[in-house]
């Protein structure tokens, strides 16, 4: 299956059993939100969640764009990207976690065709506040899937107050031979999908309440399970990664690391730009502004000839119709290579700073607050200059 029919299978298995698409907002969430951008599909649905009636209903599904910036030091292995897109479905005070891991189990076996025995779960072991999940435990077990009980891994929370609760996340293996130890014990047990009971309220003092009602919001990585359904061993080979891959190869020459972080966040740098976002020193700018700055440091290790005005353009349509976007793709082309000419500029005057007397040596916490204050050179940037000296 391509992306576009595993997202059709999907959304129609679960419009089959009683849940309405919508539609997913775009990666701004809205203005009175204080967190930059929209990290999982529950985001958008979080006042839902607390109790409000949703226009259509009680039973969701939607494919939502997402943006992480906690997994960016984690982009250039084999399973995590910047922006990725997720299939959720939420059940808001209508139905409870063991009958949508049970949907869950039936797609992916089912719908998709996974063999059972490539299946592992974990479930919330309990702790001093709430009790395990047996219910979940409970489920799992009569279907043969193997269960592994964790405590810190299975509670999930969008931040430190608000909506939380026990999960249960569904693993596929992918290593070659049969499967073996368990999720915690052995990388190549790669999670696909997120059962959250999203039942507690998290206060500002760490205590937890009953929310008004009794949800269910799930997460699948659509990039991470068209990897395993296409046979793929990273997420860069997945179908909508490819294209991706093989011009950038011809064009820069990169080895694997640097060709999977520079193909993750130039697609996450035009998706950002596609949703109005300009760079900038701060707020959802500097995001933007980072993952610029981190891809042409890695193009002007090896060769500072290189440009991002060399992008061939079918990426750049290629990525704004895969996401929706009605940007103009000239317009995102020149966005990036005016940052460009901005961080050459920077670059050459953080050389000639670094060379002053006072910065030969180990450099201190109130060198790195003047250079970044002063001249607005960022402890990041610092170190790429002067990737030999101490600091």
């Amino acid at each position: 299956m391509n992306t576009e029919q595993i997202v059709r299978t999907f959304t129609e298995y679960f419009e089959e059993r009683g849940h309405r698409r919508i539609t997913g907002s775009t990666l701004l969430p809205s203005p009175d939100d204080p967190v930059l951008f929209t990290t999982s599909g529950m985001h958008p649905l979080t006042p839902y969640l607390e109790g409000r009636p949703h226009p259509q209903g009680r039973r969701l599904v939607n494919v939502q764009r997402c943006l992480r910036t906690t997994d960016l030091d984690e982009v250039g292995d084999t399973t995590h990207l910047t922006v990725f897109e997720m299939l959720g479905t939420w059940s808001l005070g209508d139905y409870e976690g063991p009958l949508s891991l049970d949907w869950g189990y039936g797609l992916l076996t089912e719908g998709f065709g996974i063999e059972p025995g490539l299946l592992h779960a974990t479930v919330f072991g309990g702790d001093d506040r709430t009790g395990p999940d047996t219910d979940s435990l409970k489920l799992w077990q009569e279907r043969g899937v193997p269960v592994e009980l964790t405590v810190e891994d299975n509670w999930w929370s969008n931040g430190p107050v608000g909506p939380c609760g026990p999960d249960s996340e569904i693993f596929l293996w992918t290593g070659d031979g049969p499967p073996e130890s368990t999720p915690t014990g052995d990388d190549r047990w790669v999670e696909v999908w997120n059962h959250v009971m999203m039942r507690h309220r998290r206060l500002g003092d760490g205590s937890l309440v009953p929310l008004p009602q009794r949800n269910v919001d799930t997460g699948l990585g659509l990039e991470r399970l068209a990897t395993v359904l296409q046979g793929g061993t990273s997420v860069f080979d997945c179908d909508v990664l490819v294209p991706w891959r093989r011009p950038l190869l011809d064009l820069w020459q990169l080895d694997d690391a640097s060709l999977r972080l520079v193909c993750d966040h130039l697609r996450s740098a035009l998706v950002v730009i596609g949703d109005r976002v300009h760079p900038a020193n701060t707020g959802r700018g500097y995001v933007l502004r980072r993952l610029v700055r981190r891809v042409l440091t890695r193009l002007w290790r090896d060769d500072p000839s290189h440009s991002l005005g060399d992008l061939p353009h079918e990426l750049i349509q290629h990525t704004l119709h895969h996401f929706r976007q009605q940007s103009d793709p000239d317009d995102l082309r020149r966005e990036l290579l005016e940052e460009e000419r901005r961080f050459g500029r920077l670059l050459e005057h953080g050389r000639r700073v670094l060379a002053r007397p006072r910065f030969r040596g180990r450099l201190k916490e109130e060198d790195f607050r003047y250079l970044h204050d002063t001249h607005g050179l960022p402890r990041d940037l610092v170190q790429s200059l002067r990737p030999q000296c101490p600091v």
